[in-house]
């Protein structure tokens, strides 16, 4: 684990020992070579990509007396500072005069160990030259045997810090092994001159921000992967050939960035021509309450396939759950309903679960009346052309997971010729509404189904526009997962 650096302010080079003036001509190497006679001898220790294009293109622009507005890797008007860490920079200067492309001076911190590098390693720097030859901390995590241990020790300090490895002479090999652990790039330490220093620290700066924007880009290659494998686990495509009936469905995870949450939903249609539905909800919204949902979703999948309905199928789910919850406290709700091959009626079945939406024409409302627990559509408009009533739910079982040799009755209800069925999770009434405490609630969701059915919307265009409402009212995104099914069979 790196080491927390603590932020300071930016120490200027004369502070250091290491002032423009103290420094060698930027036209000759601490050696007596020129610039380019080091840089025709020393050779580059990695293929040309776009950052060293980048830097190249700087350097000759530089050495050409026409500089860009700004260094790659910099904003515009921001100085390049570099941290020396050397065994005595001081007395032994090997840092001539450094330019960045746009004429302005490298900014040079120096330090003669890492305790120093520490403390001078803030926000600002940009670049680090690190001179293999420092000798190995006592508490490094590498041995004295490993000749690198150094450079490990640097790159586990400045994990997001472009680094420069400083080597003598011919001792390429050192510094190819220093470009493989993690440097940027190498430099032979009497081979330095101006030029050649500040187009490494510029290559050194891009290339640093290109590995991070490529490992970036792989994370996010890797993440969409995951996230695409428990999409389709978690909202499966319906088993529905054969059947007449139509379907939508809308989701939305509560946790920010978050693909997936607790919530889940499936459709299949058994053989015999049972249209077989159900939504459930994982307490929780992290990643192991999505896993929680597609193991349950699988399980009921293969379990109504098998013939399962009703107690029997809700039992054996709560064994599911039972031996891959985390802990005991973990439970789940759960709306099951199995709809008649004619279309005319439907078994329900819900465990703590909030009841389903039924819409039918208003010149069909009836069958709902009498049965326990319904309350009827007494606010709805005389007039209106369909009727929106929450189906019965006297007869709600306590959710998966809170009691051992729990029963779920089943009810039946009559849902006529013409019919819309939304089964939801409790993320689509408990937002809130406004700033205030008050939250949507049942009744709330009901009376703007209604409004949004007689406004014409039907099928996908009323799940968007209710998902989108309860949004708005929330004043934002909703803190709790949200999953929304709809079933319609037409006259």
């Amino acid at each position: 684990m790196p080491v927390p650096i603590p932020r300071q302010r930016a120490i200027p080079a004369v502070e250091n020992g290491q002032a423009p003036g103290s420094a060698m001509p930027s036209g000759t190497s601490a050696g007596g070579s020129s610039s380019g006679e080091a840089a025709a001898r020393r050779q580059p220790t990695a293929g040309m990509d776009a950052a060293e294009a980048a830097a190249n293109a700087a350097a000759t622009a530089a050495s050409s007396g026409t500089t860009p507005s700004t260094a790659p890797g910099t904003a515009p008007g921001t100085h390049l500072t570099l941290l020396l860490i050397q065994d005595d920079p001081g007395g032994s200067p090997v840092v001539p005069d450094l330019l960045d492309a746009a004429g302005k001076p490298i900014r040079v911190r120096t330090a003669r160990n890492l305790t120093e590098a520490a403390r001078l390693l803030t926000d600002d720097v940009h670049c680090i030259l690190l001179d293999l030859a420092l000798p190995v901390p006592a508490h490094a995590e590498d041995g004295n045997d490993d000749e690198l241990a150094v450079l490990k020790h640097v790159l586990r300090l400045a994990p997001r810090h472009a680094v420069l490895a400083l080597t003598a002479s011919g001792d390429a090999e050192r510094g190819s092994e220093a470009v493989r652990v993690g440097a940027q790039d190498y430099l032979f330490r009497d081979e330095l001159d101006g030029r050649l220093l500040s187009r490494a620290i510029r290559y050194a700066v891009e290339r640093k921000r290109s590995d991070k924007a490529e490992r970036r880009l792989t994370e996010s290659r890797l993440r969409a992967q995951e996230n695409a494998r428990l999409e389709r686990g978690l909202l499966p495509t319906p088993l529905l050939d054969g059947s007449s009936l139509r379907f939508a469905a809308r989701y939305r995870p509560g946790r920010s960035r978050a693909l997936l949450g607790g919530d889940f939903y499936d459709t299949v249609r058994t053989p015999d021509g049972t249209v077989h539905a159900m939504i459930g909800d994982v307490c929780g919204h992290g990643p192991d309450e999505a896993a929680l949902g597609v193991e349950l979703r699988i399980a009921w999948r293969a379990l109504t396939l098998a013939g399962l309905c009703g107690d029997a199928l809700l039992g054996t789910l709560q064994q599911v759950l039972e031996h891959e919850r985390e802990n005991d406290e973990i439970f789940a709700t759960l709306c099951t309903v199995d709809i008649a091959p004619d279309g005319r009626s439907a078994g329900l079945c819900l465990a703590g679960h909030p009841a389903p939406l039924l819409v039918r024409p208003a010149s069909a409302h009836s069958g709902l009346a009498g049965v326990a627990g319904h309350s009827g559509p007494a606010d709805s408009p005389v007039d209106s052309p369909v009727v929106a009533e929450l189906l019965p739910y006297d007869n709600n079982g306590p959710a998966l997971g809170l009691l051992p040799g729990a029963r779920w009755p089943r009810t039946q209800v009559q849902l006529g010729a013409e019919w819309t069925l939304m089964l939801y999770t409790d993320g689509l009434i408990e937002g809130h509404i406004g700033e205030g405490r008050e939250r949507l609630g049942q009744d709330g969701m009901v009376a703007m189904i209604r409004r949004q059915l007689a406004q014409g919307l039907r099928g996908e265009k009323l799940l968007r526009a209710a998902v989108s409402e309860v949004r708005e009212l929330n004043g934002g995104e909703l803190t709790d997962d949200l999953a929304v099914l709809l079933l319609d069979r037409g006259a």
